[in-house]
């Protein structure tokens, strides 16, 4: 099985290094195309106003200057020669993507793109606490049997599978549990105004996550019980039951 890394923290990023030897566990023949600044929050998008260019790390490993989507359109139509990826594994993230949160992700859509190229994927997210280290070894201890798991399972072409790690240590895991996605019910959003050295105004833009009530069954209720959530995401976003009651409306 030929598989494909990537990432939306960067070639640098502790994550990617505990992804690679996840795939190593299930494969010998992986390749590494990652953005080489961080990207967090560039959810689908192209680098379509200025040139992208590659640097070659290491025989297997390659750095794009570039958004996740573009790493995962160079790694198929550039970089990899031969076969294709068979799987594209996309992480491991500092940080969750549970809920909304997949709509901002470069880490879920970077397996979005390889959706659309037919090729399987799963995105994988560890928790963690600011101010406290992230626990890296708890994707590592789990990630691949659940990976086995799910390949031996299946999933449809359209499809890509986001996988949350919580933030407990590995030996702490409550369970894997299959959930759909969920919303979170408190959450700020914060801009911070501040001025540079001339006088220039800037802006941050971040949120401020608050322990919710999240409904059972979600992502975010199975990762607070400290258990791996797995969640199926489509790339269909139509509403089947507006869609019908529209056509009715609009006969």
């Amino acid at each position: 099985m030929r598989i494909l890394l990537t990432n939306d923290d960067g070639i640098n990023a502790p994550g990617l290094k505990v992804l690679e030897r996840i795939a190593r566990t299930l494969s010998k023949d992986v390749f590494v195309v990652a953005p080489e600044a961080e990207q967090s929050g560039a959810s689908h998008s192209l680098t379509l106003t200025e040139p992208l260019r590659i640097r070659r790390v290491s025989a297997r490993r390659f750095a794009v200057r570039g958004t996740p989507t573009d790493c995962v359109m160079m790694a198929f139509h550039t970089i990899i020669k031969g076969r294709r990826p068979d799987l594209v594994l996309s992480g491991v993230n500092r940080g969750s993507n549970l809920g909304e949160d997949v709509t901002y992700s470069g880490t879920i859509a970077a397996a979005m793109e390889s959706i659309l190229l037919k090729v399987p994927a799963i995105a994988l997210s560890q928790g963690f606490t600011h101010g406290q280290p992230v626990k890296w070894g708890t994707a590592e201890a789990h990630g691949p049997d659940v990976i086995g798991r799910l390949l031996a399972a299946g999933w449809p072409e359209d499809v890509l599978l986001n996988i949350n790690f919580p933030d407990v240590p590995a030996e702490g895991v409550t369970g894997v549990r299959v959930a759909r996605q969920g919303r979170r019910d408190l959450s700020d959003l914060v801009i911070d105004p501040r001025v540079d050295a001339r006088g220039v105004p800037y802006y941050w833009i971040g949120f401020r996550r608050q322990v919710g009530r999240p409904a059972e069954e979600t992502d975010l209720a199975a990762v607070q019980a400290g258990a791996i959530s797995v969640t199926p995401l489509q790339l269909d976003l139509t509403h089947d039951a507006t869609l019908s009651r529209l056509k009715d409306a609009l006969a």
